[in-house]
């Protein structure tokens, strides 16, 4: 069986294989960790994904946090962002900025989104060859949330630089040297992350002084303490860049590597792009994995599972499940229903941003497939070595008419 704590099995591509093996023979996999880790168990298949996270009095996201990471209980709360809550201090940490992503919020955006899709676009189609990720994925989502979060334009690539070396550190080009022992105590360990708590705190100041209409005006009104805030702003800034960008990507090489059905998108974007966005969110999903721990003894799909073990939901495995999707290994711009679990399988920690990201996706590719040049694949992609983000880290790409 594969091995999935070791980053190395996601390197050349998603181990989709191993993961319809496990499906089919092994759904609550126990999976072993190297250099005396506890291990953990696999959970692959769509339903089982969904029974545990919406079961949070069984399956907690407080207790071990929701990384694969070992930490003492101090090391847990230090780095507890809420993401790594369970009710109530879940509900309270998100009602302080989740009116600003109802998609009625959203929608005020779309207009300021086109602006930026067509802005990224026409600077890089006018480069002829480039690289897709640094010229538009990481583009597109990070201008539009560098104005909601409250983050200047002009130092938006600091935010991606910092981000992607505090969360690509199992990439050897993202890695630092100070990812050590003398680091574990702060809320996340890594020297980055203390570069991205000195942005955020220098924002949340400015803000004190003149508070604006962004979220870290609401954060910086909230009260919260300075740990807290400093883990919110760096949750905010990489979920609202990371994810999104990967499924930017990971749509134009799927509708590359099926030009029928980038055709067939072409030729109606009005009545496919929709069904399209939800598709290529499907296809894409950017989070491979999140973490449980059990808070109680209990079963899952008849295995045993005891309290304080590490239960992890595989997205990228349940996105491909046959139970619930026919013909999974196809890509169908108009596969409906697509109950994906890109966003989560519904619970209180379904993503936050998920109207903004389907906004961006949909008119980022509406807007690209309308002109009278494509983009066709100049190279492999470069995919980042990580068992967590199904990431990619460059994709060089031409203009072609």
């Amino acid at each position: 069986m594969i091995d999935l704590s070791d980053h190395d099995n996601f390197i050349d591509a998603v181990p989709h294989a191993a993961f319809a093996q496990l499906r089919h023979e092994d759904p609550v996999h126990w999976n072993p960790e190297p250099d005396g880790g506890r291990g953990f168990w696999a959970v692959t298949r769509y339903e089982d994904i969904r029974t545990v996270h919406r079961n949070p009095d069984v399956f907690s996201s407080e207790i071990g946090g929701t990384s694969l990471e070992d930490l003492e209980p101090e090391q847990i709360e230090a780095r507890k962002s809420m993401i790594d809550t369970d009710q109530p201090r879940h509900d309270e940490l998100r009602a302080l900025v989740n009116r600003r992503f109802t998609p009625k919020a959203v929608g005020v955006w779309e207009e300021q989104v086109r602006k930026v899709v067509r802005e990224v676009l026409d600077g890089a189609m006018a480069k002829g060859e480039f690289d897709f990720v640094a010229e538009v994925a990481s583009e597109i989502p990070m201008q539009v949330f560098a104005e909601i979060l409250g983050v200047p334009q002009s130092e938006r690539r600091e935010i991606i630089e910092i981000g992607d070396r505090l969360l690509g550190n199992a990439d050897p080009e993202y890695a630092h040297d100070g990812d050590d022992d003398a680091h574990r105590d702060l809320p996340f360990s890594s020297p980055a992350a203390l570069e991205m708590f000195a942005f955020g705190r220098r924002i949340a100041d400015e803000r004190r002084e003149h508070p604006r209409n962004d979220v870290m005006s609401d954060l910086v009104a909230a009260g919260l303490t300075q740990r807290e805030l400093d883990v919110y702003f760096v949750l905010l800034a990489t979920a609202g860049n990371e994810t999104t960008r990967h499924t930017i990507t990971h749509g134009l090489i799927a509708l590359s590597e099926h030009p029928d059905e980038r055709e067939r998108l072409r030729a109606n974007y009005a009545e496919l792009g929709r069904t399209a966005t939800e598709e290529i969110l499907r296809w894409a999903t950017p989070v491979h994995h999140f973490r449980r721990t059990a808070r109680v003894d209990t079963e899952l799909a008849g295995t045993q599972i005891r309290a304080g073990d590490k239960v992890t939901t595989w997205f990228v495995s349940g996105n491909r499940d046959e139970a619930v999707f026919g013909s999974p290994e196809r890509f169908d711009i108009g596969r409906t229903p697509n109950p994906h679990l890109t966003f989560g399988p519904g619970g209180v920690h379904h993503c936050l941003g998920a109207h903004l990201a389907k906004l961006e996706v949909r008119i980022t590719f509406e807007d690209l497939l309308a002109r009278d040049v494509q983009l066709e694949l100049a190279g492999p992609p470069e995919r980042l070595r990580s068992n967590f983000f199904n990431g990619i880290k460059r994709l060089p790409v031409r203009v072609t008419r």
